[in-house]
């Protein structure tokens, strides 16, 4: 699938270069959240970490998306590392999830497109399609990657297991928390990251996007995912200025919204 990428008429470049605070803002964007959902899990007040635990999984989700572009504004191999240690607080190999998604964008929505497969489905479906979801990430990656991809993913998978182990055998209930609680926001990153961004596009508005300002603030800019698929090197939190330039030549890139 191909779509028009209005690199010649829109200036964008700029975007990718980020100031010592808009780095320090990617760097540490999860951590408070992470604090906050684990601060509560100690004093047992679940109804209070559950939704600082939704927030830090969507934010650390930010953060790894940003470096699956290497659009954090830092070198490649702390990025790396970023990735590394993001594996083990979300419970899933970011190499193998950066992987599918880099394939995501070179075949967006097409039969290669294992990421976008939840897309296709009814919402509920793709609720319930979440565990296999996740499963086929990690599963293509292992089978498709280039050796030393294959290494590190195994690498990364290694570590989780080892961080599993170690909560359960010393039983930390506040980690045990947070790893029950990452199993279920990783069972549903197929419906949150995928289907509502995707669901009943084509090759001609191949994605969807949201000008609400409340939804974006809360989303931490996560909606606007028109503006990412055709400019992927742009930092998210440079995206609202993207889609300002978007909407005065192509306003029909914001024609389905997100919800």
């Amino acid at each position: 699938m191909k779509h028009y990428v209005p690199g010649k008429t829109i200036y964008w470049k700029d975007l990718t270069i980020l100031n010592k605070k808009e780095k320090f803002i990617e760097l540490t964007v999860h951590l408070p959240w992470l604090f906050l959902s684990l601060l509560f899990a100690w004093y047992k007040l679940y109804f209070l970490a559950l939704p600082c635990s939704f927030m830090f999984f969507l934010t650390s989700l930010r953060q790894s998306h940003n470096a699956f572009h290497y659009a954090l504004g830092v070198s490649k191999k702390i990025t790396s590392s970023i990735l590394y240690l993001n594996s083990i607080g979300m419970l899933s190999s970011l190499h193998a999830v950066k992987f599918n998604h880099l394939r995501h964008h070179q075949y967006c929505l097409q039969k290669e497109d294992i990421e976008g497969k939840a897309a296709t489905m009814a919402w509920w479906k793709a609720i319930l399609y979440g565990p296999f979801f996740i499963f086929k990430l990690h599963y293509k990656a292992l089978l498709l990657a280039p050796p030393k991809v294959k290494k590190i993913i195994a690498f990364e998978l290694i570590l989780i297991i080892i961080f599993i182990t170690v909560v359960l055998y010393q039983d930390f209930f506040f980690l045990k928390y947070h790893i029950y609680s990452m199993i279920v926001g990783e069972f549903l990153s197929g419906f949150f990251a995928v289907w509502t961004v995707h669901h009943d596009c084509d090759e001609k508005l191949f994605s969807r996007t949201s000008r609400r300002k409340i939804l974006n603030f809360f989303t931490y800019n996560m909606f606007y995912h028109t503006e990412h698929h055709l400019f992927p090197a742009v930092p998210t939190i440079k995206l609202p200025l993207l889609a300002n330039r978007l909407d005065e030549k192509f306003p029909q890139y914001k024609e389905k919204a997100v919800f």
